[in-house]
């Protein structure tokens, strides 16, 4: 175990809880799929994980990291400073890098199909991209999702290079405009990635929504699925 984790946990337990004496804490790295970190308080015993991808962080950071994994588990607020110092970490070039190629090693990504009951999102692929992009985008690998989740209408995947689809839009009841819709948005995805604007994520850049907006039908398609 690197040396003074334990002490960075015991010392940011005593800020918070400054009454309430110190339960034995078992503290690791782990590895993680993804930059997870995790705490879980079993028979009175704090065991918490971090990803191994921090094993080599600063110790500010793992102060952040103790200090937000602490006040979550018991309910108290977070302070905006040490949030803010452990996003600009985990959003710096070098560890999103990392963490890409750890989900690529370590990761499973579930792949189903792109041809449907109703919609093949290979078919659909190919005609956005001769009638949006000049047929010059590189086809990622598409796939219906296993459940018909509503909570997550469709992603763009980096680490496996994958567009997936909710199964909900497998339908023939779905307009074939809402799905195109949705395999367009994700190959916005795939065109404009992701930038760091200092500690923050710029997911949707404005190249991304002028881009958007070219495609026939936005507002149709947009009412659509806020309908689902």
């Amino acid at each position: 175990m690197r040396n003074g984790l334990l002490q960075i946990f015991e010392e940011s337990y005593r800020e918070l809880r400054p009454r309430a004496p110190i339960p034995e804490i078992a503290v690791e790295f782990f590895p993680f799929a993804n930059l997870n970190n995790t705490i879980r308080l079993r028979e009175g015993k704090l065991r918490i994980r971090l990803s191994d991808l921090l094993e080599a962080a600063p110790d500010s950071v793992v102060q952040a990291i103790a200090h937000i994994l602490l006040a979550k588990m018991y309910r108290q607020r977070i302070e905006r400073a040490r949030s803010t110092l452990y996003r600009r970490y985990i959003s710096s070039r070098n560890v999103i890098d990392k963490a890409h190629l750890l989900r690529q090693i370590r990761g499973r990504k579930r792949i189903d199909t792109a041809r449907g009951c109703a919609y093949d999102l290979e078919a659909i692929f190919e005609e956005l991209n001769t009638r949006f992009f000049h047929g010059l985008m590189a086809r990622p690998q598409l796939t219906w999702s296993r459940n018909r989740a509503r909570n997550r209408l469709g992603h763009y995947d980096p680490a496996h290079n994958t567009i997936v689809v909710s199964r909900i839009f497998d339908h023939p009841r779905v307009p074939r405009s809402a799905v195109e819709y949705i395999v367009y948005h994700e190959m916005l995805h795939l065109k404009h990635p992701v930038k760091l604007r200092g500690s923050r994520r710029c997911i949707h850049s404005a190249d991304f929504h002028a881009e958007e907006k070219l495609f026939p039908g936005l507002e149709s398609a947009k009412l659509f699925l806020k309908q689902l």
